[in-house]
This record gives structure tokens, sequence and C-alpha cells, in this order.
């Protein structure tokens, strides 16, 4: 095996790997091209002028999806072809010097990180500003003003960077002194540090970007409290957050630990009653919304992703050991007289486990289906069917999602059942 085997056996498996996606973007722009009445299913709650908005939403997602692809594969194209990994680490050398710092690995390898998160922020700024500003804009979805996006933008470019360069450098430091089994105390740091993120991220990174604040004293709260003690759930704060300021898209969550589970509303979610409108869902539809939450809290679905995230990692750690000695690998990328550490990561967990990726990727959709309509089932043993069911109407509504799919398209994409399999589930034994 040499390096330009390498070079090229990554350069196509890329490649193939975005025709097939565009295969399957295409299949679905024609379920949007030829669905153009109401399924019977939703005819008596959809009208005729909410399905055409959510058809014209959907296929302009689907024509900006298809250009956003081949941006993408340009991109990563270009990046490969020009050896441009190479040149961004000999430009991080040349920064430290520029600066009179100390040249090692781990001071460069953080330089690189941030000369490479500047220019993903720059490279794709322009398909961030065409979806808020034309895409979401143009449908009535976009709250923000410029001002709000440009504090955004850099908020998250701060943020990350904050995270990401030190967590990246210890990552290389334990490599680099962790001998022959290394990879175990990598994962272990991993592990750490993504409970560490889980916990911290809701109360001290999240308000960075959204106000959250008490969910109002009310009848709402009062239920949700009195659902959660018969279920046992841990309850311990209410939040709602100012997602409209952003976005009038809807959500809601739970997150949390043990006896400090906390949930988290939109204020899109729940109907404004100064409003003029159908927007928003209430109060018994917000109730069976937070059942199916509760559904995944009682079938340890979290524990369960984390598990299988926790044992992905391991064995992409162990089979990076193996791996990321092999000089042919960063010869590929042009890296002819050293071996970074943060290079080998890049070519073997992002190009040389593509592969990978994608299948785990998939079975990961099928699993989150199947915790889908476990959370669903759930909601309904405590008799919230029907409201479970006029709240993904609503949802669905008021985001103008289209209800119709391509079934290779929603198996390979969707981790959440589309809204047809889900209500014909809860239909079901009725």
């Amino acid at each position: 095996m040499d390096e330009k085997f390498v070079f090229n056996g990554i350069f196509a498996i890329m490649w193939i790997e975005y025709l097939w996606e565009s295969y399957l973007t295409y299949r679905q722009h024609l379920v949007y091209k030829t669905v153009k009445n109401v399924p019977p299913e939703l005819s008596d709650n959809i009208n005729e002028d909410t399905f055409q908005k959510s058809r014209a939403y959907a296929l302009d997602k689907s024509y900006f999806s298809m250009v956003k692809g081949l941006y993408s594969i340009t991109l990563s194209s270009a990046m490969i072809w020009f050896y441009l990994q190479f040149h961004f680490w000999e430009y991080s050398k040349q920064l430290l010097s520029s600066l009179h710092l100390p040249m090692n690995e781990l001071l460069i390898s953080c330089a690189f990180m941030i000369v490479t998160n500047s220019i993903n922020m720059v490279v794709h700024m322009p398909l961030s500003v065409y979806t808020t500003f034309v895409l979401e804009e143009k449908h009535g979805f976009n709250k923000q003003t410029v001002g709000f996006f440009i504090k955004d933008q850099i908020k998250s470019f701060l943020v990350s960077s904050a995270i990401m360069v030190p967590l990246t450098a210890m990552a290389i430091y334990i490599i680099q002194i962790g001998g022959d089994y290394f990879f175990v105390y990598l994962w272990g740091f991993a592990m750490i540090v993504l409970l560490f993120l889980m916990t911290i991220y809701p109360d001290y990174i999240a308000p960075i970007f959204d106000k959250y604040t008490p969910l109002p004293e009310g009848e709402l709260k009062t239920n949700i409290e009195k659902l959660a003690e018969e279920l046992k759930f841990p309850l311990y704060k209410l939040y709602l957050v100012e997602g409209s300021k952003r976005s009038v898209h809807s959500n809601a969550y739970f997150y949390g630990f043990f006896k400090n589970k906390r949930i988290v509303l939109f204020d899109t979610l729940l109907k404004d009653k100064s409003k003029d409108d159908d927007k928003g869902c209430e109060n018994d539809e917000i109730l069976a919304v937070l059942s199916h939450e509760f559904g995944h809290w009682q079938y340890n679905h979290v524990a369960k992703n984390i598990l299988i995230t926790q044992v992905n990692l391991f064995f992409q750690f162990f089979a990076f050991g193996f791996l990321f000695k092999y000089p042919v690998l960063y010869q590929a990328f042009n890296f002819h007289n050293e071996q970074p550490i943060i290079i080998g990561l890049i070519i073997i967990l992002q190009f040389v486990f593509s592969p990978y990726h994608t299948i785990t990727s998939f079975f990961m959709t099928m699993l989150s289906r199947k915790f889908e309509f476990q959370a669903d089932f759930y909601a309904k043993s405590l008799g919230k069917a029907d409201y479970l069911k006029k709240a993904l109407i609503k949802l669905h509504k008021d985001n103008l999602n289209f209800p119709v799919y391509d079934w290779l398209y929603s198996a390979w994409n969707h981790s959440h059942p589309p809204i047809l399999e889900r209500l014909e589930a809860l239909k079901k034994d009725e």
C-alpha cells in the first residue's frame, strides 16, 4: 500500500458517499415535485394553503441542499487535492514563529485548530447567511437581525474554540505520554469530557446564545409538576427558552443526570393567547409532548445512547492506536518529514473511518426511530395518544414540515419517523 493508493482510496470514498447522498436527495426531491395534494390521513387537519406552503418550503430546502452538497464536496476535494491540511500546518508554524512562541507539536496543533476553525467559519458563512436571511426569511421563520446573527456567529466561534482547542491539546498530550495503551486513557478522558459537557452545557453554555428563564407560575407549570410527580420523574427545574428571537421553530427537551432533571420548553411551543392564530400547543398537548419525553427517560434511551457512543469511541481509539504510526497515511497528505498527531486524528477518524461512520450512523438512525416509537407508546399508555397526535400535527403545521417522504431517503436520514408513520402507530389497538 503506497501513498497514491491511500490518496485515491480516500478521494473515491468521499465521492461515492456524496453521490449516494445526492441520489437520496434526488429521490426525495421527486416526492416534493409529484405529491401535490394533502394526504388523506391529514385532510381533516391540514388545509390546502398550509400544505402548499410546506411543499414550497420543502422544495426550496431541497434545491438548496443540492447546492450545499456540491459546495461541500468541492471544498473537501480541494482540501485533499491541494494538500490544504499540510499548508495550514505550515502556516500555523509561521504564525507561532511570528509571535515568538515555542515551536512544539502541542502549540502548533493549537494554532492549527484556530486556523482551520477560522477558515471553516469563513467558507461556510455564505451558506449560513443564505439559510437564515433568504431561505428561512422567505418562509417566515427567521427572526434574527443582522446584528444578532453576527454576534451569534462570533460567540459560536469563540465558545467552540475555547472548548475544542484545550481539549484537542489534552488529547494529543495523552497520546504522546500514554505509551502502548494510550487509547484506554484517551477513551477515559473522552468519556469524562462528554459527561462533563452534557452537565454544564444547558446551564453555562446554552444561555450564552439564548435566554433561559423559569417557567412562569400557572396552570401549565402546575400540571407538568403534577405529571412528573405521578411518574416519579426527578424534576428539578422548568425552563422557558426565548427561541423566538432566533426562529419560530419550536422544540422541547429534558436534560440532567440522576435526581437533577430539567425540562426546557421553547416559547414558540406555547400558544400565544394574545395572537389571533393557531400556532403553538394547548396545555394538554404540551403535556402529551412531555409524556413522550418522559418515555425516553423511562426506557433509559439517553443512557443507552451514551453507552453505545462510548463503545464506539473505544473501538475508534483502539483502531487509531494501530494506524496512526503508518507513514504512508501522512505521506498521502504531503506530510513526508513529520507525523503530527492531530493530522493523524483527522486522516484516520475523518477520512479512513468515513465508511464506518456512514454505516454506524445508519444503524443509530434505525435505533433512534425505534426509541421514538417507544416514547410515543409510553405517552399513549398514559392516555395521551389523542393529545399527542394533535400536538404532532400542530408542530408539523407550525414548522411547515412536509408530511410525505421517500422510504429510502427517510430510512437513511430521519432519526424521527415521519408523521404519517407515527400517527399510524398511535392508532394501533385503538
